[in-house]
């Protein structure tokens, strides 16, 4: 009787490539998101609007993000995170580029800001997919926090770049390079990243779904998880908050 094959693994350099590819995307998308707050005064000038319209430029994010969670973590099961986050980054850096060129016209940069906060999901949901796919088991917590690192420090940047820039240019042309950036970032995962390598690199590493609703409904019974879920919605709240309004 013949054993049946036993299953190899292997871990591929070329990891650190994607997963760098991966923290540019979600870097610069953090950058956009951030951008008007440091600098909400000049852009109620330079717009001609109230403080709660450039106020809605970081909101829309958030009020997007909830619908688009769960389609955005669908298409990173059926068709991958390449396709997702690569949809998701020409989205914004397309966008980007376009609220540059929107120069002081608020409806056009509304509704590129809304196209690039559409965009968001698709980059943050994959976060735990690329390393369960690239890393092995003993790595993925450290890919996990290196991409979330890389989102707080586009926040960062954001934050303490655009007032500096805001004193010498434009809004218009702070948003196009970061829109160029943005751009950039988007160019280089979709020339960079692979969905997963030849050989998985873990037990787990050829089945890591985004979308587990199975799960979901069963952490929604738990009544630690609920409290749990109840301050981070909180403290979410208070961070977006503070940052959007600052």
């Amino acid at each position: 009787m013949d054993e049946p094959a036993r299953q190899t693994y292997r871990v591929y350099r070329y990891r650190w490539v994607v997963l760098a590819a991966t923290m540019g995307v979600n870097l610069t998308i953090q950058m956009l998101w951030i951008s008007y707050a440091p600098i909400t005064d000049d852009a109620t000038r330079y717009y001609g609007v109230s403080t709660l319209a450039i106020g809605l430029l970081s909101m829309v994010f958030m009020i997007a993000f909830i619908p688009l969670s769960l389609p955005a973590s669908w298409l990173i099961d059926r068709r991958g995170f390449r396709v997702a986050v690569g949809f998701g980054s020409v989205l914004m850096g397309v966008s980007g580029i376009v609220r540059g060129l929107a120069g002081d016209d608020y409806t056009l940069a509304l509704l590129s800001t809304i196209a690039i906060a559409c965009a968001q999901p698709f980059l943050m949901n994959a976060w735990t997919t690329v390393p369960a796919k690239w890393f092995p088991e003993t790595e993925r917590a450290t890919a996990v926090g290196l991409v979330t690192l890389a989102s707080l420090v586009g926040t960062g940047v954001g934050m303490a770049l655009t007032p500096v820039l805001a004193t010498s240019t434009s809004i218009a042309s702070i948003q196009l390079l970061y829109g160029g950036l943005a751009a950039a970032a988007a160019a280089a995962f979709l020339l960079l990243a692979r969905e997963q390598p030849a050989t998985p690199p873990s037990t787990a590493g050829a089945d890591a779904r985004a979308l587990v609703l199975d799960e979901l409904k069963h952490a929604l019974t738990v009544r630690p998880f609920l409290l749990y879920l109840a301050v981070i919605f909180v403290g979410m709240g208070i961070f977006n908050g503070v940052t959007t309004w600052v």
